[in-house]
Parts: structure tokens; sequence; C-alpha cells
């Protein structure tokens, strides 16, 4: 399905029963609506799913960047209110965490709980520095040329090297491919000005920090952060996982997740 909010045609997908609690699902950077296949297919029975292509990917239009999470926030609001939701427990991962951070700063009583995977807080100088030579390479050589980095970075050595995970490392490859090169620098430049940490401790619904053992971009000590900011939440780390920790280990994400949503549901 397509609507146009905040001057953008957005795809977006609603999956469950009608009247079940919500759940919104924010995909990471160069990614769409399909990372969270598993998921949905899990939840579908007990919960109604919002989920949707960010702003410059999947099947959603890419405006001119640089884009700003005060305005990746703004979407996410804009499409609840255009769907009809009014509170949601929302999880994201990596750009979709930590857009979250900002809904659950910025809109918290539009939370029913939040989850935030492979996420951080805040922007150092070490990790913001490399997103200008990416957003020049997609610039000059295309999507093309992030795809095999990306992956590297993404996922252990170990899966990577197990021919039974081709499929998973395909959609990856083709998700990637299919993102605009305006989405993808618009959505990078967002990523260079991440400031939440100050205001973390303003987040109360109850929240789940989660990341892969080996994520080297959203690392372990980032959820920790956080986790030590937000009062009563919980932080879990996968393993083994890197960056796109449902892809690589659905099993211990899943049900990590799972249970989050319905203690905080049932709580």
């Amino acid at each position: 399905m397509n609507i146009t909010l905040n001057g953008v045609d957005f795809r977006y997908e609603l999956d469950g029963p009608e009247g079940a609690p919500w759940v919104v699902f924010s995909n990471s950077l160069t990614t769409d609506v399909t990372m969270w296949n598993t998921e949905v297919a899990e939840l579908s029975g007990r919960y109604r799913t919002l989920r949707y292509d960010t702003r410059g990917h999947g099947k959603t239009s890419a405006p001119e960047g640089p884009y700003s999470f005060e305005l990746l926030v703004s979407d996410v609001i804009a499409l609840m209110d255009a769907v009809g939701v009014d509170r949601a427990h929302y999880v994201g991962l990596s750009l979709g965490g930590m857009t979250g951070l900002g809904v659950a700063i910025e809109h918290g009583d539009r939370l029913l709980s939040l989850a935030a995977c492979d996420a951080r807080p805040f922007a150092d100088p070490e990790w913001a520095e490399p997103w200008v030579g990416r957003i020049a390479l997609a610039r000059d050589k295309g999507m093309e040329a992030l795809v095999e980095p990306t992956v590297a970075r993404w996922f252990t050595e170990d899966f990577r090297a197990d021919p039974a995970n081709a499929p998973v490392l395909d959609h990856v490859r083709r998700m990637i491919r299919e993102t605009s090169v305006e989405g993808y620098t618009g959505c990078a430049g967002a990523l260079r000005g991440l400031n939440y940490l100050p205001r973390l401790g303003e987040i109360s619904v109850p929240s789940l920090f989660m990341t892969g053992k080996s994520d080297g971009s959203t690392p372990p000590v980032a959820s920790e952060q956080m986790h030590a900011a937000v009062s009563g939440s919980q932080c879990v780390i996968v393993d083994p996982a890197s960056h796109i920790s449902n892809l690589e280990n659905p099993a211990q994400f899943d049900a990590v997740l799972f249970a989050h949503l319905d203690a905080a549901q049932n709580g």
C-alpha cells in the first residue's frame, strides 16, 4: 500500500487482526519492509503490525536530502496518524532503532514500548567520519559499490562463509542495490548528526536495547550505555550476530523481542 505524507510517497504494509495491539517496525539503512518478514509472520496471530519503507528506501520515494532524525520521527508519527494507530509497540533496527529513540523521547505518549536494536545514541567523530566516504562513494559509483563492503560489516565471517546462509545474504544484497542513492545519502546525513545521548533519561516506556555481540557499528557498549540511562530497561547481547542481528540469529533475537512485547503488553 502507498500513501503520501510529509511530501513523500510511502510504502507500508499492514498485517495481523484488526483490533489487536499495534507493533510498528522500522527498517535499517539500505533495507526495506521485507527485513521483518519473519517477525511479522510470527506475530500476526496476536498483534496488528505496521511496517514501512523509510524515506528513500525500498518502494518509498526519495526526496532530496540530507534528512534529519527530526524528519524521520515525524514520518513515523504521520504514518501512525494516517493509519489510525493511537499507541504502538515500536521495533527498529539500526537507523530504525535510532529513529525509535527520537519517537520515545518526543512522542512517548504514542508508544507502549520501545525495542531499539543494533542502535546507538550518539555519532561520535570516529563513527561519523566514515559516512563521508560512503556518501561520496555512493554518489560517484552508485549503490553497487556499497553492496559487498556493507555485507562484510553487517554479518560475521562465519555466517557469510556458510553456504546455507546464501539466501539471506542475497536478500540483503538486493535491498542494498534497490536503495536510491538520494535515500542512502539523505539518511546517512541524519546518522552523522545523531545525538540523543543527553535526552535518553526522558524515555519512560518499557525499553529493550539489543545488539549483536560482533556488531562493530553499534557495539554492545552502546546498548549498555542506553540501558544504563533508561530506567527499568533491558539489555541483551545477541550471540552470534553482527549488525543485522534479526537476520543472522533470528532464534535468539525473536525470542527476546517477543518476550519483551508480551511483557510490555500484559504488564
